[in-house]
């Protein structure tokens, strides 16, 4: 039978058919929309750091060390970002240290223990945490979390009072009002996307991982300490600060549970204060005067750099794990 002969190809010819119009097009339309988050960032950082310049160059206290913040008078600003920075802190890092244990406990149980009729019901329940609205666990957390925890805050007090976290602070431990309730309320709201995160990592790990260490004669535990953990410890690392990041800015629960004080430097678990969101939200319905606004503009910024950096720095975490 004949056989088909494939032409010769010209000098400089190549098999490679041109792009199609569309194609092109198409290629351009999506960068132009991957770049519009990038531009939309920018534009933000660059109107708040406009609107908050002619503030921080009429504030008479130091911005970052005063616990200081008046805004009343356009004339006299005085304001500064320590004690928001102390409590927004204090009440992340408090609320990641119970919440990311008991993810990383969740994911692992899931992947690795429960049967699949149970993961299942049990994965969607999890994820549904993130749907309940934020005042839904203000108002929780004020009123039904907070009486519950007003004896574990005096046992700690007493028990623990002599390091700095657990000593008596500005609110009383009766009222519940303070950085240890929100810190709990926290946990439970970034609770779901350190699972989340955390299980999907989890359940990628290499079939040929967990059977080496079983060939070895492992047990179920051994499995999951030997292949399974240090497999998805990068990509818990990133869940873990991606929840950090929603810790950073929540707003409506933290406004409702925190209660004012006139000073809430003295780095307790027990003490009230504003985080940066909550003071914002707080003086929101005064924004009127550009000066006074422009004080809230500036501490909106240091919040949205501090987010930033923490979210940037996961999505490097787990472009670093997805390499590896």
């Amino acid at each position: 039978m004949p056989t088909a002969t494939v032409p010769a190809l010209r000098a400089g010819e190549t098999t490679d058919k041109p792009a199609r119009v569309g194609d092109r097009l198409f290629k351009s339309a999506a960068a132009l929309a991957a770049s519009t988050i990038t531009i939309v960032i920018g534009l933000i950082a660059i109107f708040l750091l406009v609107q908050a310049i002619p503030s921080l160059l009429a504030n008479h206290a130091n911005f970052f060390t005063s616990a200081q913040f008046t805004t009343t008078s356009g004339a006299n600003l005085a304001f500064g970002i320590r004690d928001l920075f102390m409590v927004t802190l204090l009440s992340s890092l408090w609320a990641m240290a119970l919440a990311v244990p008991i993810a990383i406990g969740i994911a692992v149980f899931l992947t690795q223990y429960a049967p699949p009729r149970l993961a299942r019901p049990f994965s969607a329940i999890v994820d549904l945490l993130a749907a309940v609205p934020s005042i839904v666990f203000g108002l929780w957390g004020i009123f039904v979390l907070a009486p519950q925890l007003a004896p574990v805050e005096t046992l700690l007090n007493h028990s623990l009072g002599w390091i700095f976290l657990f000593k008596a602070g500005d609110v009383s431990l009766a009222g519940g009002g303070n950085i240890f309730t929100a810190g709990v309320v926290l946990a439970v709201m970034v609770l779901p996307i350190i699972t989340s995160v955390s299980r999907e990592v989890f359940r990628q790990t290499p079939s040929s991982h967990t059977e080496a260490a079983q060939a070895l004669g492992a047990t179920k535990w051994e499995v999951v300490r030997m292949a399974v953990l240090p497999y998805g410890r990068k990509g818990a690392v990133a869940a873990s600060m991606l929840g950090l990041g929603r810790a950073l800015g929540e707003t409506v629960a933290v406004l409702i549970i925190l209660r004012a004080s006139a000073s809430a430097g003295h780095w307790s678990l027990f003490d009230g204060g504003y985080t940066f969101a909550s003071k914002i939200a707080s003086a929101a319905s005064e924004f009127s005067d550009p000066l006074p606004t422009g004080a809230y503009i500036a501490a909106g910024f240091v919040l949205f750099v501090l987010t930033f950096i923490v979210n940037a720095a996961a999505r490097a975490i787990v472009g670093r794990a997805v390499k590896a």
